[in-house]
């Protein structure tokens, strides 16, 4: 792979879903289909948002590490990001997020204590293409 974050990053645009892991208190992992992440920095950082009241945000709480993973099923290929993830309640982070139609989610509105923004930063990653997978460094 030539060029990582360009590679990677129209990957995971084109995707309207991900699955994110976590892990439990007894240290094993838990992974979840999400919508795709809502902002992006590079393949660095990655923004979703949850209900602060579910069973991840405990757990990133607990224990930050996490993976992220990102499928194209159309082409069988696929981006596993290792690294931590974040949980952020700060109103800045949440009106960044916000969009119109979260009240579904988040009946209060973008002040709803129920609402809160996952920040994942990767530290590394694997893509598969092709029959062949390959380890890259995230900088």
């Amino acid at each position: 792979m030539r060029d990582a974050v360009t590679t990677i990053g129209k990957l995971t645009d084109r995707q309207s879903v991900v699955f994110i892991s976590s892990v439990d208190e007894d240290g094993f992992p838990n992974t979840k289909a999400m919508l795709a992440p809502r902002k992006r920095e590079g393949i660095k950082v990655f923004y979703f948002h949850t209900n602060t009241s579910s069973m991840r945000v405990r757990q990133y709480k607990s224990n930050p590490q996490a993976c992220i993973y990102f499928c194209d099923k159309r082409f069988y290929r696929g981006a596993m990001l290792t690294g931590t993830m974040e949980v952020l309640e700060d109103a800045e982070v949440k009106k960044m997020l916000w969009q119109e139609g979260d009240t579904m989610y988040y009946p209060l509105g973008v002040t709803d204590p129920d609402y809160c923004v996952l920040r994942f930063t990767a530290v590394k990653g694997r893509f598969y293409s092709n029959f062949h997978s390959e380890d890259f460094e995230i900088e």
